[in-house]
């Protein structure tokens, strides 16, 4: 389920995506592990479980084409005492990364797992109001933008809660192997900006990564502490990109769950 499209020079995914990861011996890998350049995502397999309405047809988009502030959010856990190395980490962490998310949190690969040019569909709830056990439903996905033996980074399309990039990592500190996710985004429109500041989306946010590494050191039947470290890089909003409202995934996914009802009727006639 690759996503297809005619490649342009003013691809988003080609002007806008970050400068080319480095692995932990900090040289640039080869340009084989990075997504050809795309206009728009185009789905034609979805998993069982996942819906593309905010996805299929969405370009996807960088931290310059968002609403809020420009936040990197950077989360390690030490694996310590676990004999593996960075690339035993991240092969199990591709292989069994839905395994790793927390239940409001659902990640749906696509066959071919996590490989540049994929989609990685996510079905998510996000909190009504902070500490609610009760939210609001979100069909979304992401595209692996880059992925090698040490990591992966996965960009954002219209409409997602964020305008951005996450990289999932692992590489050697002192003699440690080190798991990470890290973040450089910026929300995407008003709506997610009110609930990432005042409904608790940040807070819900920095509990899912935690949650995805404590998962993940416990896989290697390690207890570690997840460090986190949050800075904000620019507090500029950018009223500009206000308009990004008209993707909300949340409204969408909201609007498109009440018509499954109309949906079903208009099935019966096309029998």
């Amino acid at each position: 389920m690759t996503p297809q499209s005619t490649p342009s020079d003013n691809s988003s995914a080609k002007s806008d995506k970050p400068a080319n990861p480095q692995n932990s011996r900090g040289q640039a890998d080869s340009v084989q592990g990075w997504a050809r350049p795309i206009d728009r995502l185009k789905v034609s397999d979805v998993p069982v479980g996942a819906a593309s309405i905010n996805v299929n047809g969405r370009e996807v988009v960088s931290p310059m084409q968002g609403f809020g502030p420009l936040w990197q959010k950077t989360y390690k856990v030490r694996l310590a005492g676990a004999s593996v190395t960075p690339q035993d980490v991240m092969r199990e962490w591709k292989e069994h990364f839905p395994k790793f998310q927390p239940p409001e949190n659902r990640f749906l690969p696509s066959m071919a797992g996590v490989k540049p040019g994929e989609v990685l569909f996510i079905e998510a709830m996000l909190p009504a109001w902070p500490g609610s056990k009760w939210g609001f439903p979100v069909s979304a996905g992401v595209m692996v933008l880059y992925a090698d033996d040490e990591m992966f980074t996965v960009m954002t399309p219209a409409g997602f809660p964020e305008a951005g990039w996450n990289t999932f990592s692992a590489y050697e500190e002192e003699g440690v192997t080190v798991a990470q996710v890290q973040s450089l985004a910026r929300s995407n429109d008003p709506i997610y900006e009110i609930g990432f500041r005042f409904v608790g989306g940040a807070a819900q946010q920095e509990k899912i990564w935690a949650s995805v590494l404590t998962a993940l050191a416990g896989h290697f039947s390690v207890s570690g502490l997840v460090q986190t470290d949050v800075s904000c890089i620019d507090s500029t909003i950018q009223w500009s990109q206000a308009k990004n409202i008209w993707h909300n995934a949340i409204v969408r996914t909201v609007l498109y769950k009440l018509a499954a009802p109309f949906r079903w009727l208009a099935s019966l006639f096309k029998r």
